[in-house]
């Protein structure tokens, strides 16, 4: 599967570009799980947005944090796959892209996630660590995992 990657700051993206991310996180966060939360929250304007699209259609999406406004390290969050397309390995190669991302724009520092629990051994297949014990956010199960660069 061909996809374009593409890592953007906020002021740098289309309005086409906004509507597809925020429709895609409702689509997953809002819809499929079941989960009402505050997806807008004040974050995105300082945030880079690393989209995968294939043929003008969004098919993943992350979220990168600057170090200091979540965790004291840079953080990778809103992290999706369409459904569509799950099950094809474009999880990883998005998590990949998005480390690779960081260490472009804050070399050398760790990177940490509010991971899903249940997502725990995807994370650690990539080199993730678990920090924490199990802890609710937004009603799911979640875990704090870092990475730190090789």
């Amino acid at each position: 599967m061909k996809i374009e990657w593409k890592c953007t700051a906020f002021d740098e993206l289309s309005t086409h570009e906004l509507y597809a991310i925020l429709q895609l996180r409702t689509e997953v966060f809002v819809m499929e799980q079941d989960c009402a939360y505050q997806d807008l929250d004040g974050c995105d304007q300082v945030a880079l947005h690393v989209t995968g699209r294939q043929d003008a259609g969004l098919l993943c999406y992350a979220r990168l944090l600057p170090p200091g406004l979540k965790y004291q390290t840079p953080s990778i969050g809103r992290v999706i796959t369409a459904k569509s397309v799950r099950g094809k390995g474009l999880g990883k190669s998005l998590l990949k892209q998005a480390l690779a991302d960081c260490r472009q724009q804050w070399p050398d520092q760790a990177v940490t996630i509010s991971a899903q629990q249940h997502l725990e051994s995807f994370y650690q297949e990539l080199g993730f660590i678990t920090e924490s014990e199990p802890y609710l956010e937004d009603g799911i199960s979640h875990i704090q995992m870092c990475w730190t660069a090789e």
